[in-house]
């Protein structure tokens, strides 16, 4: 089972070879990119020797060629090797496209292959390698850079929690339109492994069951590699670098669970027959969509409503505002939810567990329904597993038993005081269909020794403060709108 100090000691190894290369005055962005071929390539060598699966690396360029090389002889065939496997087919011409050397000191280059075959194996640490790693340096680096971390991660007990209460099984198709470094894949992949003996079933758990899209090539490149690593993919990559909402997709999916990016405004460009950008717009207009926003969240929403499969399900983290944000879209978006598809679960995430401050989130479950007269969500069952509820992500991390009481739930269909069912008759009714619900009391409003820690009251100001800025900004853009 994976432990926080699994991920403390790995992340703080990597965090040392980090050291090394940005003391060579190499960007951030390069460092952690030259850290992942590198330790690519060594579990890759693992794998091989370590689990007797097949290498899909030419003999030339594996780890074996680096490791017993040095001086100019070792830069040579780092070069060599990250040019030559960005030209191979699949899974691995995805994860090396475009890769360039930028250790361009052999002794630098030479201590950290060292410093990395020194501490393996790593591939049997038994956890999510990449995601830790990456994710896990974002975080170091934004708290050592003012500017952030500039990117969302989806808490793995959240992804650990959504795939639980969503169960899938074996046979069914699985797709991450936003996918990141893979946590939602990986995790669903776990759950369904041992579903089974059956060789035949569990080759094609790893070759046709998981699906992605994630907009950011570096980002592609670590679940391609994530992938691999668990023998996901039949050497072709699962996972597509491309905007997922620029076009209309073809294919559908029986589960859909995702993340998708927190920010509010969607952007895209339009390219011309010669390949030059023509042209960036704000709104995505497609054929499939029902309505057309410049709000990245609800396009996704309505994207997630178009590939899921008649009676596929989705578990999907959103921002507050997809439950409360007024306007043609907003709540057209909402009524589409409730009577065209089955929204029966709704989990109010707990503030200070994302990289940036000024989250409020939320997973919306809902199943996909045939076309029908009468509404097809019954009622909402909410749980509120905000209200009283402090997290950090220095001194009081989100755990997964935090949220078994919630799966628990999820399963029984069983009033609790944080568990509560809500009508169809009286959500419909409401302002604005406004489903920001909230029924429980904020104890530290009553009671001043009910009030939390100073480090977790600073945090949940300034999570207040960023959430009523983008209200403030969204009015400010609906009034400049009608100038």
């Amino acid at each position: 089972m994976t432990t926080t100090q699994d991920y403390s000691s790995l992340v703080s190894k990597i965090w040392n070879y980090a050291t090394v290369l940005r003391d060579q005055g190499i960007s951030y962005g390069d460092y952690i990119e030259q850290i992942t071929y590198l330790l690519f390539l060594k579990m890759d060598d693992e794998r091989a020797s370590l689990l007797e699966e097949p290498s899909i690396i030419p003999e030339s360029y594996r780890w074996n060629q680096l490791e017993n090389k040095d001086g100019d002889e070792l830069e040579l065939q780092y070069r060599h090797t990250l040019e030559q496997l960005g030209k191979e087919p699949g899974l691995i011409g995805t994860i090396f496209k475009k890769a360039q050397n930028k250790l361009t000191d052999p002794a630098k280059l030479k201590r950290i292959v060292s410093l990395i075959a020194k501490e393996g194996p790593w591939i049997g640490i038994g956890v999510d390698v990449k995601g830790a790693i990456y994710e896990g340096l974002l975080e170091k680096n934004a708290s050592e850079v003012k500017s952030g971390a500039g990117q969302y991660f989806t808490p793995r007990p959240v992804i650990d929690a959504i795939v639980r209460c969503v169960g899938p099984k074996i046979g069914e198709t699985i797709c991450d339109p936003a996918c990141g470094t893979g946590g939602f894949l990986l995790a669903a992949y776990d759950h369904m492994k041992n579903q089974t003996r059956d060789r035949e079933r569990l080759q094609k758990l790893k070759d046709d069951t998981f699906y992605g899209t994630d907009i950011v090539t570096e980002v592609v490149r670590l679940c391609a590699m994530n992938l691999y690593l668990h023998g996901i993919g039949n050497q072709e990559c699962p996972i597509e670098q491309a905007d997922a909402l620029s076009k209309v997709p073809s294919e559908r999916y029986d589960i859909v669970l995702t993340n998708p990016p927190f920010g509010k405004k969607s952007s895209y460009q339009v390219v011309g027959e010669d390949g030059q950008v023509t042209s960036e717009r704000e709104n995505y207009e497609r054929e499939d969509f029902k309505f057309t926003t410049s709000n990245k969240q609800f396009n996704f929403l309505q994207h997630i409503m178009t590939i899921l499969s008649t009676s596929g399900r989705a578990g999907v983290v959103l921002p507050d505002n997809v439950l409360f944000e007024a306007g043609k879209a907003g709540e057209g978006i909402r009524k589409r939810l409730l009577e065209q598809f089955n929204f029966h679960t709704l989990l109010r995430l707990p503030t200070g567990i994302w990289y940036s401050p000024g989250v409020k989130a939320n997973v919306l479950f809902f199943d996909k329904k045939p076309a029908a007269k009468e509404p097809w969500t019954k009622g909402l069952w909410v749980y509120d597993y905000r209200t009283n509820v402090h997290c950090t992500l220095k001194t009081k991390l989100l755990q997964r038993s935090d949220l078994d009481d919630f799966v628990k739930c999820y399963h029984d269909r069983q009033v609790s005081e944080r568990f509560h069912y809500f009508p169809y008759e009286d959500l419909i009714q409401r302002d604005k269909l406004n489903l920001d619900i909230i029924w429980l009391k904020d104890d530290s409003l009553e009671d001043i020794d009910s009030l939390p820690p100073p480090d977790i009251i600073a945090s949940e100001i300034v999570v207040n403060l960023e959430a009523a800025l983008e209200q403030f900004r969204a009015v400010a853009e609906e009034l400049e709108g009608k100038k």
